[in-house]
C-alpha cells in the first residue's frame, strides 16, 4: 500500500512547497487534485501534471492517484487527464460525485450513473488506468456501499471499482454497515480514504445533530478492523490520508496529519 496525503488542504502551497511537506511527513507521496480550484486545473493537466510528477519525483515522492471531478468521458477535460495521467504513469483516479435529486428518483439516477460509468470503463480501459467511485455520504448516488455496488453492475471492474471511505461508511452505517459494505465490495476495492468522525449535538437542539471531522484515533471508525479486513482481501492500492479538519491552519492541518499517520502506522503494524 502507498500512503499518501490529499492535497486539498494544502492548495496553497506550489508543487516544491507541497512535495517538502510531504517528504517531511514520510509520506509515499499525493494524492492530487485535479479539477476546479485544485492544485491543477483540468484544462491544463497536458502542461502542469508532468511538473507535478517531475517535483514530486525530486523528492523521491510519487503522484499516486488524482481526485478528479470527472463524471461522464463526454467532459470536454475527461480524455486528457485520463491520457496525461497514463503518460505519467499515475494509475488511480477518483471520480466525481452525481447528486441525489430526492425520493422518488433512485432507480432512475442509478440507471443514468451506470450509462455514465459504461463510458468512463471504456475510457479507463484504452488509457490503462483505474477509476474508483468514493463512497461519500449524505445527498450523493454513492452514499453507501450498496449504491456504488449498483452502479458498477454489469461493468468489467478490472479498470473501474470503489474507492471506499470507511469514515463516510460508519456515518451511513454505524454499527455493521460499513463491515457489510466493505464485505459487498471486496472484488472491487481500488482505493482507501482515511478521515475520521463523530457526531455531536447542537447546542440547544435536542434533535439536531451534526458531523465533526476528528483525528484518527478519536473518532468512530474501527481502523484496525478495517485495515484486517483490507488485509483478508489483499487491497494492495493506495491508502489517501484526507486530513480534512475544518478552522485550522495549514501547519496545524500538517501537525495533525503528521499525528494521524503515526496512529495508522501502529494500525498497520498490528495488522500485518
Amino acid at each position: 500500500m502507498k500512503l499518501v496525503m490529499f492535497s486539498k488542504k494544502l492548495i496553497d502551497l506550489d508543487f516544491a512547497g507541497l512535495a517538502r511537506v510531504l517528504s517531511d511527513l514520510g509520506l509515499d507521496g499525493v494524492d492530487l487534485t485535479v479539477r476546479p480550484k485544485g492544485h491543477i486545473l483540468p484544462e491544463a493537466v497536458a502542461r502542469d501534471l508532468p511538473r507535478a510528477v517531475e517535483v514530486m519525483s525530486a523528492h523521491d515522492l510519487e503522484v499516486a492517484m488524482l481526485t478528479t471531478a470527472v463524471t461522464s468521458a463526454d467532459e470536454p477535460s475527461a480524455e486528457g487527464i485520463f491520457r496525461t495521467a497514463s503518460d505519467c504513469g499515475i494509475g488511480f483516479l477518483k471520480l466525481g460525485y452525481w447528486r441525489y435529486r430526492g425520493f422518488g428518483n433512485i432507480f432512475e439516477q442509478l440507471d443514468e450513473v451506470r450509462e455514465d460509468l459504461k463510458g468512463i470503463s471504456r475510457l479507463a480501459a484504452e488509457y490503462g488506468v483505474v477509476a474508483g467511485v468514493h463512497i461519500h455520504s449524505g445527498e450523493y448516488m454513492s452514499a453507501t456501499a450498496d449504491l456504488v455496488s449498483r452502479s458498477l453492475e454489469g461493468l468489467d471492474t478490472e479498470n473501474i471499482g470503489a474507492y471506499i471511505d470507511p469514515g463516510h461508511m460508519v456515518l451511513e452505517g454505524g454499527l455493521s454497515g460499513w463491515r457489510i459494505g466493505m464485505d459487498l465490495l471486496r472484488g472491487v476495492i481500488k482505493m482507501v480514504a482515511v478521515k475520521d468522525f463523530g457526531w455531536e449535538r447542537l447546542p440547544g437542539e435536542p434533535k439536531r445533530w451534526r458531523v465533526s471531522h476528528l483525528p484518527l484515533s478519536e473518532g468512530m471508525v474501527p481502523w484496525k478492523e478495517v485495515f484486517a479486513h483490507l488485509k483478508e482481501v489483499s487491497f494492495d492500492g493506495p491508502v489517501s490520508l484526507h486530513s480534512e479538519y475544518e478552522g485550522m491552519d495549514p501547519e496545524t492541518v500538517i501537525a495533525q496529519t503528521s499525528s494521524d499517520l503515526a496512529y495508522l502506522r501502529e494500525i498497520l503494524e498490528d495488522t500485518r
